[in-house]
């Protein structure tokens, strides 16, 4: 069943597992990022370049789960050509400083954000998808 259309996307969210990743690290040293893994499914069929998208980090406290970056895909998944092939997605990420990341508690505790997918399921493969109506009560938690 498609529960996704492009009629009410805000912006993908693309996540990152802070525990077991060096995330922290590259987002310390502002290192670029160019492209993410996703899982194929229609939504990744729907994801093309121009599109905005938020980059959240899961784990445990120490790691200050939330919301780390954002940025616009660059064009549609393409399938590597790795001896395992997996699907990445182009993008343009924007790191954001330490102090100015959006906390997971802070998106929990904003009602209108009950039906986040990421805070609902949280272990669901990338992408997740973030509504309009999500998007803009997350954007005044934003940096600017």
């Amino acid at each position: 069943m498609r529960t996704v259309s492009l009629d009410d996307l805000g912006a993908w969210l693309l996540k990152c597992n802070g525990t077991t990743s060096d995330v922290a690290d590259v987002a310390a040293r502002r290192d670029p990022v160019r492209r993410w893994c996703v899982q194929p499914s229609y939504r990744t069929e729907l994801m093309r370049a121009g599109q905005p998208f938020l980059f959240w980090v899961s784990g445990e406290r120490r790691v200050g789960p939330g919301i780390w970056a954002a940025g616009e895909l660059t064009g549609p998944p393409v399938l590597d050509d790795g001896d395992h092939p997996k699907l990445r997605v182009p993008i343009e990420l924007r790191w954001f400083d330490e102090g100015r990341r959006v906390p997971r508690d802070v998106l929990r505790a904003d009602e209108r954000l009950a039906g986040l997918e990421v805070l609902r399921l949280p272990r669901a493969a990338n992408p997740s998808f973030v509504t309009s109506a999500q998007l803009t009560a997350i954007r005044g938690h934003l940096p600017d």
